[in-house]
Formats: structure tokens, sequence, C-alpha cells
């Protein structure tokens, strides 16, 4: 059997991850890697639990304020831009405004970032189907490598960081984060975040512990993805 780079580098990286993350106290290890193609799956069925509010209130804020929020993203001088999403997952709700950018006749390119290549083949064949006329380049990637790449990518851009992914970050983290995310925009780019507000624990913690125990076996599937890895016995 070939193995090809990417997932070479991929195992790697995640064996260096787990050693280090281990070694700390408290023991952590990154949220991005919950999403292989499984854990990617099991998302998806997250996001349709009654339990889990936070994608309800995002699609609720895309189809009340689309046309507002197309219009605050597309470049102020009207030229072509990317508009580049990181975690793009299944992209409903983003398609909202996919559409929104669509029928107002905006030149833009839709580049979603995604680590999960399951996730992103599916999202780019849903896209050819429902949106025809959309401009897509996929980047199946870590956040990391696509904002380097950003970088280079020329003309006007417009990046999407939604679903309060933010909340995933220690703060230390989380600044590190969004000096990355500012480092490759320059002064007529626009970064759309998502955040979610405090509310009373209790819905957060059946959000994220729900009853049917969907968010549970998408936590263990970490565990059987570092199983797979040679010398890991979880």
């Amino acid at each position: 059997m070939t193995t090809s780079p990417t997932l070479s580098r991929t195992t790697t990286e995640l064996g260096r991850h787990v050693a280090d993350g281990l070694r700390r106290t408290p023991k952590t290890l990154s949220s991005m890697y919950f999403y292989d193609d499984e854990g990617s799956r099991l998302f998806q069925q997250i996001m349709e639990l009654p339990e889990y509010y936070p994608t309800r209130a995002e699609f609720s804020i895309f189809r009340e304020h689309g046309a507002a929020l197309a219009a605050a993203l597309s470049s102020p001088a009207g030229e072509a831009f990317s508009l580049v999403e990181l975690g793009a997952g299944d992209g409903a709700k983003t398609k909202l405004l996919l559409r929104e950018l669509l029928q107002a006749g905006t030149r833009f390119t839709y580049a979603p970032v995604d680590i999960s290549e399951g996730a992103m083949t599916g999202l780019v064949q849903a896209l050819q189907e429902e949106l025809p006329e959309l401009r897509v380049a996929p980047m199946v990637s870590d956040y990391a490598t696509a904002l380097t790449q950003l970088r280079t990518r020329p003309g006007s851009k417009a990046v999407l960081f939604l679903g309060s992914n933010i909340g995933n970050f220690h703060p230390e983290d989380r600044l590190n984060f969004l000096r990355q995310a500012a480092a490759p925009l320059g002064p007529t780019d626009r970064l759309l975040i998502g955040f979610d507000l405090q509310k009373d624990p209790r819905r957060i913690r059946a959000a994220y512990d729900d009853a049917q125990g969907v968010t549970a076996a998408f936590n263990l599937n970490l565990l059987t993805r570092l199983n797979r890895e040679p010398g890991r016995r979880f």
C-alpha cells in the first residue's frame, strides 16, 4: 500500500501533537484532530440535534441579514474577490450567503477550507449540483497552512470563521490564531467571525452532551483515530 505525502505529513504531525499534548498539565489535544472523515460525519449529526443551538442561531442570522452580510463582505470597489471559509464542513448555512452574493451579481470565488477530504468532496459535489454557476477553489488543509497560503492569493479577500469555533481555542492560542488570520489581510479585506453569547450553562452543557450520545461518539472517535496510529492503544 502506498501512502500519500499529505497523509504521511498529517500522521507525523498528529503523533508529535499527541506526544506534546499528553505531557502537558492539564493534558490537552487540539480540536482540529476531531475532524477526520468520520468525525466530520458525526459533527453533521450534532448540528441537527435539538440541543445544538449554534447552527440554528446562525441559520436565523443568515436568513434575516443575508443581504446585508453579502454587501458587507463584498469588495468596496466592486472588484472580484476570494471568499475564504475556514472550517467549511457541509457549507449548509454558508449556501444562504453564497446565493445572496450570486443573486446580486457579485464577482467572487468561494474558497472553502476543511481538514477532512471527505467533507470537502461532499461539499464540492453539493455546490456543483445546487450552485453550478459558483466558482469554487477548495483547500483540504488546516487553518495555519490555509492562512499562510492566503498571503499569496491575489486580489481582495473576505474570510469567514463561523460556528463559534473561536471558542475551541485556549486564550493564548486564540490570540495567536487571530494574529495569523489578520496577517494576510489588507486594509480593505474583511473578516466575519461567529461568537456565542453568554447563556444558562445548562443549555450549553446540553448542547455538548446530548441525550442521544452523538457528541460522546464524536469525542471518542478521536481515540479511535489515535488507535489507528502505530504504538497507540487507548
